[in-house]
């Protein structure tokens, strides 16, 4: 094959990969609704309910040791709040270095951890707090989750741990690093 021919297929592909990305997008928000669109590398983390709803989260405002705190992703561009699904539902928990693993303590800025909010096993939303052991228990199926280490699956249906969402520490405010990495949601069956 000539190094033409080659160049022209790399470029083909290129342009390929190119397309896939705002399709990927848009399945992701189908109607177009910004207040749908997962978190996006910049977003601030706002209070998703109580009297602070809408406010910047910073760590500090994190009680040291949990309990979880839900947070939804803001643009900062124009201040919406992606607050539209649950999928956007974000488990903010703030622990010491010493009881976060090695590999979660890299990634947790001043000891706070993100997750997704929705079990992975049947989309349940609403979380129970072990303290004593840093666990996350959905109450709808009892699945176990280790906030300590990446959100691991401890006990329980669930098929895999919670999505995690990297965060910074921007302006002394919580920032989303980059979109969830891992799949957030669950799989329906049959």
């Amino acid at each position: 094959m000539s190094s033409e021919r080659r160049n022209v297929l790399r470029a083909g592909l290129g342009a390929a990969l190119v397309c896939l990305v705002p399709a990927r997008a848009a399945a992701q928000n189908k109607d177009g609704d910004p207040h749908n669109l997962r978190p996006q590398e910049g977003d601030r983390l706002v209070f998703a309910d109580g009297e602070r709803k809408g406010k910047p989260v910073a760590p500090d405002d994190l009680p040291l040791g949990g309990p979880p705190a839900i947070a939804y992703p803001q643009d900062p561009a124009s201040g919406i709040v992606r607050d539209a699904t649950h999928l956007n539902q974000v488990m903010l928990i703030r622990l010491a270095a010493a009881d976060l693993a090695e590999a979660s303590r890299a990634r947790a800025p001043e000891g706070v951890i993100g997750y997704s909010a929705v079990c992975p096993h049947a989309g349940c939303f609403d979380w129970g707090w072990e303290g004593e052991k840093k666990m996350l228990r959905c109450p709808c199926h009892e699945s176990i989750f280790d906030a300590k280490d990446d959100a691991r699956v401890v006990d329980g249906p669930a098929p895999r741990r919670l999505a995690r969402l990297p965060l910074k520490v921007v302006d002394g405010v919580l920032v989303a690093a980059g979109g969830f990495v891992g799949r957030v949601g669950f799989q329906p069956t049959g």
